[in-house]
């Protein structure tokens, strides 16, 4: 079964550049960022984007060089990604939490020649500098400012390459072994960024006369009740992963929503301002939704202005989206998605107008111009309905392949197919439920054990908070399922009794283990490799 998305999008022929222009023409002085008090407008969010493409111009960095962006999210951020656009040249976002070892693999791997980065995290860039390319360091704040300083406020004239000039260098999380940089065009940018914003609002895109990208929403407001340019949220999503990068610096350009930017998650502070700020939409990985459900303020706070809740990273508990929609009520969008970087961010989501159908426990269907299949180990022939296998996608938002890896890019992508390597499972409607990633799924004298439907049982128990599973090996059997668990008045021999009773022999839990927090990444991930190493 190959599952094609229900919608069909035109999406006009112009670079990444043309999202933020359209932007600022439209949703002029109305805040795109607030952070400590402070906003930065649409408008001079572009205005300061101009400037940095010119100041770059004049350090004789542009089109087809790399330039890595090594900040937290913040203005600088999105002014210097933007302005990278603008220039021509390509983005490569890199964790500030890299240790040095990593960071200068990174760097030496993109052929950066110039960073941004700020002080808290400049030290282990000054340290690897040498084993890179990067010929100039831009600090965040004066020096960033002496850096713009006299450049013209308009948008450079540069001839773009859509299809081949690539925006993006993206990494990979790099879970099985050294990062690999994702090949992401112009094109992919704005493709994907359309996909999601035309799925979440019920609008098609438009240029303006200056070339500029824009929305026209065609969607009702009885179906769509969040209406283009009035949109708030809470981000804390990093900009440096793919989520963060379309969902934080592009699909928010397109919708006019304003972003309060906090540095931290802290739920007391978060649920605070999204009672202050009138928040529309609430969104994040798993364990940010998780946390907040368990602090008291959830209960109490006026979240009355949230019409949408969105998650990605990671597939969300059932337990969780029904105390989600408990709290916030039935009518409340909660859409889940899926994506990975090599697809630019997504390939498939819930539905949003209010009279579509949502199937909790899936990711939803195809985004527009979007294919889905399932395959088995060897094979590219589509699975049937019901039959778990690796998800394939196919789309103009799949990547143009990874950095100097042509074996690896073959691998990966098959007659346009991306291999994800996860596994994944489609209803009869051509609904994607991802079952587990395919590296992490536990194998038991033969039998495949998929931790997520372990975890979903564990979550649903009272008292638990948050819970991973991984395999600890075992000669004579293979692997055997323990779970890591975070909750409160736990007995964990009572909590693998309750859970084991209602599972066939093979996937029984045979250890639990109480732990303070399960590690995730900066973007919200579980970080299964670290917990792995505690069986050892």
């Amino acid at each position: 079964m190959i599952v094609s998305s229900p919608a069909s999008l035109d999406v006009p022929e112009v670079p990444a550049g043309a999202v933020l222009a359209g932007a600022a023409a439209r949703w002029g002085d109305r805040a795109a960022l607030h952070r400590d008090g402070e906003e930065l407008s649409f408008a001079e969010l572009y205005r300061r984007a101009c400037r940095f493409a010119h100041a770059l111009g004049a350090e004789g960095v542009g089109r087809g060089d790399v330039v890595a962006v090594h900040l937290a999210n913040g203005p600088e951020f999105a002014v210097a990604y933007h302005g990278i656009l603008l220039s021509g040249a390509t983005f490569t976002p890199a964790n500030p939490l890299l240790p040095p070892a990593d960071l200068a693999a990174q760097l030496a791997d993109s052929g950066a020649v110039l960073a941004v980065s700020f002080d808290p995290a400049s030290k282990a860039l000054a340290a690897i500098q040498a084993q890179t390319s990067v010929r100039r360091v831009v600090l965040a704040g004066e020096d960033f400012e002496r850096f713009l300083d006299g450049q013209p406020a308009t948008r450079p004239a540069v001839d773009i390459d859509i299809h081949r000039d690539l925006a993006h260098l993206a990494y990979t999380g790099g879970t099985t072994g050294r990062s690999k940089g994702v090949r992401i065009p112009h094109r992919n940018v704005v493709v994907n960024a359309l996909q999601y914003a035309f799925w979440g609002s019920g609008s098609v895109p438009k240029l303006d006369a200056d070339g500029g990208l824009w929305l026209d929403q065609v969607g009702s407001a009885e179906e769509y009740p969040g209406r283009l340019g009035t949109g708030i949220a809470i981000n804390l999503t990093p900009w440096f992963h793919a989520m963060g990068t379309i969902g934080g610096l592009n699909v928010p350009m397109l919708t006019g929503l304003t972003q309060v930017l906090h540095a931290r998650f802290d739920p007391e502070r978060y649920l605070a301002d999204a009672e202050r700020f009138r928040v529309t939409t609430m969104t994040g990985a798993p364990p940010l939704f998780a946390a907040l459900v368990a602090h008291p303020d959830f209960a109490t706070r006026d979240l009355s202005s949230v019409l949408g809740i969105t998650s990605g990273a990671a597939p969300l508990a059932v337990e969780l989206i029904k105390a989600l929609r408990a709290r916030l009520g039935e009518d409340t969008v909660v859409g889940e998605g899926y994506g990975l970087t090599e697809v630019t961010m997504g390939a498939t989501a819930g539905p949003a107008a209010r009279s579509a159908v949502r199937k909790v426990g899936t990711v939803g269907l195809p985004v527009a111009n979007t294919q889905v299949k399932l395959v088995a180990e060897g094979s590219e022939e589509p699975l049937p309905v019901g039959e778990h296998g690796e998800v394939c996608v196919r789309g103009p938002q799949v990547m143009a392949g990874y950095l100097d890896r042509p074996e690896e890019t073959a691998a990966a992508l098959v007659d346009g197919w991306l291999h994800t390597g996860d596994i994944g499972v489609l209803d009869e409607d051509g609904y994607l439920s991802i079952v587990d990633r395919k590296k992490d799924m536990l194998l038991y004298k033969g039998y495949n054990v998929y931790p997520r439907e372990l975890e979903e049982r564990l979550f649903a128990q009272p008292g638990v908070r948050a819970v991973a599973v991984v395999g600890r090996p075992d000669p004579a059997v293979g692997e055997l399922p323990v779970a890591f668990v975070v909750g409160d008045g736990i007995d964990p021999e009572k909590l693998r009794e309750a859970v084991n009773a209602e599972l066939v022999p093979y996937k029984k839990i045979r250890e639990i283990r109480l732990v303070d927090a399960i590690p995730v990444s900066a973007a919200g991930k579980v970080l299964k490799r670290e917990l792995r190493s505690l069986l050892t």
